[in-house]
């Protein structure tokens, strides 16, 4: 295949006649050429990718965020990359991407899908979140540093100052704060698991925003967790964490110990003095 050079600029041309989807275009320099035929030139807005796999990446992202490939759509590897006229290769290596950062869930032997989450895989993982990150918590009160706690002040009074009207944007600058917590907290297997468990969170959550116009992202909530990390609350880094995840959800301490111990403590019966 021939790269069609103009300066230099590669124009990439692609044919959408298999996926329901809008057909977005691109013109942007590259090293690498991807095909050369006489479709009709295709148009994205985003940023300029600088490889075949950064291009598929930001393609398949950009329609996914739009709403073209819903929550619990199944991506078809083969029938992307005959669609852009490409191998199969980069269009893997995209979808693997996009998986690390939540976009896209695997399901074994059914192939690549659109993260989709029910209301009971959001509250088991949050059950496991709530201990995690309670425990990151208590560790920032140990572990961090003047540099790092400037980090998270800077993030906090960025968001309590935010008005863009991006749910992407607002959620990108949300996980910024909780990854710089867990990462705080000085030990990289609890932040890489607390990264693994939360990522999918945020990508459903973001999606769900984006689909259905709900209200805006909140960001005005994040001073307490940091007040606790720093040493400056008096509530237990769990209640913080559970009165955190509230704000989205209606029982993150469901599937938890936490949540049974509260409702022993209620069913259990007074004393009588």
């Amino acid at each position: 295949m021939r790269p069609l050079y103009t300066g230099q600029t590669l124009t990439f041309r692609i044919t959408f006649t298999r996926l329901n989807i809008r057909k977005p275009s691109a013109t942007f320099s590259s090293d690498k050429a991807l095909f050369n035929n006489d479709e009709p030139k295709a148009t994205l807005t985003m940023k300029t990718p600088t490889t075949i796999v950064n291009y598929v990446h930001d393609w398949l992202r950009e329609n996914i965020l739009s709403g073209h490939y819903p929550p619990g759509t199944r991506l078809n590897e083969s029938l992307i990359a005959r669609e852009l006229k490409i191998s199969r290769i980069p269009v893997r290596e995209a979808l693997v991407r996009l998986r690390e950062s939540g976009l896209v869930m695997k399901h074994d032997r059914r192939g690549m899908f659109v993260i989709e989450l029910t209301e009971e895989d959001i509250q088991r993982i949050n059950s496991v979140r709530i201990i995690l990150e309670a425990e990151a918590l208590k560790l920032c009160q140990i572990n961090m540093t003047k540099k790092q706690a400037a980090k998270l002040k800077e993030l906090v009074d960025k968001m309590e100052k935010w008005d863009s009207t991006s749910e992407i944007d607002a959620a990108d600058i949300d996980i910024e704060f909780h990854r710089t917590l867990w990462e705080t907290a000085g030990n990289p297997y609890l932040a890489n698991t607390l990264d693994t468990l939360s990522t999918a969170l945020f990508a459903h959550a973001a999606l769900q925003h984006v689909n259905t116009e709900t209200s805006t992202w909140q960001l005005h909530h994040h001073r307490n967790l940091l007040n606790v990390a720093l040493g400056l609350s008096s509530i237990s880094a769990e209640e913080a964490v559970i009165n955190h995840l509230k704000v989205y959800y209606g029982e993150p301490e469901k599937f938890s110990s936490l949540a049974k111990k509260e409702n022993d403590n209620k069913a259990a019966p007074k004393k009588a003095k």
